[in-house]
């Protein structure tokens, strides 16, 4: 480890010990402040993994970081917000700034966390990160904070560096099919479908039918490489990850808000149009390092373009991720949210891969 280190970021799988490994990494890392979180699969530089633990440090001359937590996050996600962005370093002489979100993605509507950071913060600092997994079972999801455990949990580290930070943004899905009102709707939870049960008319777009015994991992199992796209206004479709539903009420579950009146369409992807992304993310992210080459990578890559990709595809992606990132290290992880805000109000994204690039 360099020895100017001054964070260390731990994607892990949830099977893990996670408190016996918190141990293992500080009593290695000399107790430096450490962020992390549970996933749907790491990836390095040497590929994608299950079952894996990666560690990444931030770090070298010149940087200021912080870190913070806000526990019980579901209470109030936009409080959370607020409170973990108060974190990123107040120095006018590092004039690259980010804030680097880590949250349980199962604790309510995402989008509210980025409203309450961008209330404190602004446009000047954009937000980057990703939504904690627990391997698609959608039960509970784990952060990680200095030796602490937690879920229901946001955590963040505000970075400040003398050189540009770069974030990239793509998705790769289109629609397909005629398009879905929804017409009953509360924060992240669709109830009907033009005046019909949700999850009714969703299987219906699909032409599938529901077997016995299904399950919340069933329905997002099945969701995902049929996500939802939702048009807004002057932007591209926002897709909407979803991560099961109730069968008795006939609803679906998102990681974010669907708003009521809004037009949904069923999306899809495929390798092509995946690894077109991944190219254009990672562009994205060096186009912002003003021809700086970078230092290091991170992804946060939706589980769901996993599910589109398969095994030999998500190693061509990570492989594709390594080219362009010119032999930096990569790090990162399979979320059930991205997280990127660099212009406007929304910042949250499902089934997208957002890369951070650090000059």
């Amino acid at each position: 480890m360099h020895d100017d280190a001054k964070l260390i970021v731990v994607f892990c799988s949830p099977s893990r010990d996670l408190p016996e490994l918190l141990h293992e990494i500080r009593s290695r890392s000399g107790g430096l402040p450490l962020i992390g979180c549970t996933t749907g699969g790491e990836i390095a530089s040497a590929g994608p993994s299950d079952a894996s633990v990666v560690v990444a440090a931030f770090g070298g001359p010149g940087f200021a970081i912080e870190t913070a937590v806000a526990t019980q996050a579901s209470h109030d996600l936009r409080t959370a917000g607020e409170l973990v962005a108060r974190c990123v370093p107040d120095r006018p002489d590092l004039p690259h700034k980010v804030l680097l979100l880590l949250s349980d993605g199962l604790a309510g509507d995402q989008q509210e966390m980025v409203r309450g950071a961008y209330s404190v913060l602004g446009a000047a600092v954009p937000l980057v990160g990703g939504c904690a997994g627990d391997d698609l079972k959608m039960t509970t999801t784990f952060q990680l904070y200095g030796d602490r455990v937690l879920t229901d949990a946001v955590v963040a580290a505000g970075i400040a560096s003398p050189a540009p930070l770069g974030i990239g943004v793509h998705h790769g899905w289109r629609r397909v099919g005629e398009p879905m009102l929804v017409t009953g709707s509360a924060g992240n939870r669709v109830y009907t479908l033009d005046d019909r049960p949700a999850v009714d008319v969703y299987l219906e777009h699909l032409g599938v039918g529901q077997p016995a015994g299904s399950d919340q991992e069933w329905l997002a199992r099945l969701a995902l490489t049929h996500p939802l796209g939702l048009r807004r206004a002057s932007e591209e479709d926002h897709v909407r990850f979803i991560t099961g539903g109730d069968f008795a009420e006939r609803s679906l579950s998102c990681v974010a808000e669907v708003p009521n009146g809004a037009l949904v369409w069923i999306m899809e992807g495929d390798a092509e149009s995946v690894l077109e992304a991944t190219d254009a993310a990672c562009r994205g992210s060096l186009a912002a390092l003003d021809g700086q080459p970078p230092l290091g990578m991170i992804a946060f890559d939706c589980i769901a373009r996993r599910g589109v990709l398969g095994p030999a595809g998500i190693r061509a992606e990570v492989d594709r991720i390594s080219a362009i990132a010119s032999g930096a290290p990569v790090a990162g992880f399979y979320t059930y949210g991205e997280i990127a805000r660099t212009r406007g109000l929304h910042g949250f994204h499902n089934q997208t891969l957002v890369v951070l690039a650090v000059a």
